[in-house]
């Protein structure tokens, strides 16, 4: 695999999962700190109370970041540090993300900047979330200060995080919070998230004069029939309209999928939330376009269900989340995306797995993890021998972390945590990677020399 001189190699993680320091300097509980407390809802009721610490602990992260040699990291910022109560910013919150931007690119990291990651303050959430059209003000208010504050020291800007998550598990399938099971409240709450992506793209480029560059990134799964009937082609279409299209479709073509307004039409009776202009502000051109991949679908017609549509049995090998490992619908997926959507730059902004790592005499021996990112970074090297213009590859994630309804359990880190003792260690995956990276920058070095 080989990258032009220009490829940014990075690595990411976000603030519910890593940072800890869940009621220091006028924080206060978001969402998830809420969802956590419920039974049931959390694997053994784990939180992100202490997670990895990073609040206390980020100069030894980023030594950490700058001996794996990458050129940027991502990271999100916490909106109730920001915003502790509707209206009231918080400057020692802000104080951390400058400390933290401005350490990052002492060090020569550029850093990538999330206003986005899922932890929703609950103060918003008290007054209707993001199913209150008032959020997308909120959200505003709350990027505006994050762009006066950071601008000149990020490197870029993602406006939201997988608005699937946020969107349909935490509104529609209630896995993740703030754990609602309500399609109607799910279709309005993407509409305002996409909204508000909108608004603050708008926000930064036409008011702000800003030349920073700016996206939106979505989780994307080819979905794929199980067999070439009518049925599971059906249960195919219903599949990716809901994963894909939903978000896809708004963002580069200004248009909700109708097929699928109208199989929603069940729960949503009206569209009415959807205002004149609200497309074309969706629809506002961003810079970049990010890309989270992990696995595809594979899926059945079932009549039990109501988008007639299940996931189906698959022999492929499987990550410890029992995800399919496929790097070729990988490749499907980026090609679909040039055809029908879009020629900006894409970043693939997070691909990772998560195993059942093991700490022995020091040393995490994570094979399995090294050939999964091998094989997404070779399939990212030939896309881009096609033309395809992925500019720039995030490995998920920095350190095992605190992995939303599954806690503690899954580990997707390249360094290890033990969380009894906040301790570091480099798994093989870390070794490799920075490898990877180290041989890239000696070859453009090389070339440059030459």
């Amino acid at each position: 695999m080989q990258f032009n001189k220009d490829f940014v190699f990075g690595t990411a993680t976000s603030s519910y999962q890593i940072e800890g320091a869940h009621n220091e300097d006028g924080r206060t509980p978001s969402i998830w700190d809420m969802f956590c407390d419920i039974d049931g809802r959390v694997f053994e009721k784990h939180n992100g109370d202490v997670a990895c610490d990073h609040y206390h602990r980020f100069e030894e992260d980023i030594q950490h970041i700058k001996k794996l040699g990458v050129d940027t990291y991502r990271f999100s910022i916490a909106w109730p540090r920001i915003f502790p109560a509707k209206g009231e910013f918080n400057p020692a919150g802000m104080a951390f993300y400058k400390t933290l931007a401005t350490r990052l690119r002492e060090e020569g990291i550029k850093p990538a900047v999330t206003l986005y990651h899922w932890d929703l303050p609950m103060w918003a959430h008290e007054e209707g979330g993001w199913v209150n059209r008032d959020s997308v003000d909120w959200f505003l208010d709350y990027a505006k200060v994050c762009f006066d504050e950071l601008d000149g020291i990020v490197d870029s800007w993602i406006t939201h995080n997988e608005p699937w998550c946020a969107g349909f598990l935490g509104y529609h399938v209630g896995v993740h919070a703030p754990g609602h099971r309500d399609m109607n409240e799910a279709v309005r709450a993407v509409h305002h998230m996409l909204l508000s992506h909108g608004k603050a793209v708008e926000l930064l480029k036409q008011e702000l004069k800003s030349t920073t560059p700016i996206g939106i990134t979505l989780n994307l799964s080819p979905v794929y029939a199980k067999t070439d009937s009518a049925n599971d082609r059906l249960a195919q279409n219903n599949s990716d309209g809901y994963s894909n299209r939903w978000f896809l479709d708004p963002v580069f073509k200004g248009q909700y999928p109708v097929d699928m307004m109208n199989l929603f039409s069940k729960y949503v009776h009206s569209y009415d939330f959807i205002k004149p202009g609200d497309m074309e502000t969706i629809s506002t051109e961003c810079d970049f376009f990010g890309i989270n991949f992990y696995s595809r679908g594979l899926v059945e017609f079932s009549a039990a269900n109501d988008f007639m549509t299940v996931a189906a049995y698959s022999d492929y090998d499987k990550t410890g989340m029992g995800w399919d490992i496929a790097p070729n619908e990988f490749k499907d997926l980026i090609r679909r995306l040039r055809n029908e959507y879009t020629d900006l730059p894409i970043i693939i902004t997070e691909n990772g797995a998560a195993y059942d790592d093991v700490l022995e005499n020091g040393e995490v021996h994570d094979d399995k993890r090294i050939d999964y990112v091998k094989k997404h970074l070779t399939a990212v090297s030939d896309l881009n021998d096609e033309g395809m213009n992925i500019a720039g590859y995030y490995l998920w994630s920095l350190m095992d972390n605190f992995e939303w309804s599954f806690g503690y359990e899954k580990r997707f880190g390249i360094l290890y945590i033990d969380f009894e003792t906040q301790e570091r260690v480099w798994k093989d995956s870390a070794k490799w990677y920075a490898g990877v990276i180290a041989d890239h920058k000696a070859k453009h070095a090389d070339s440059v020399e030459a």
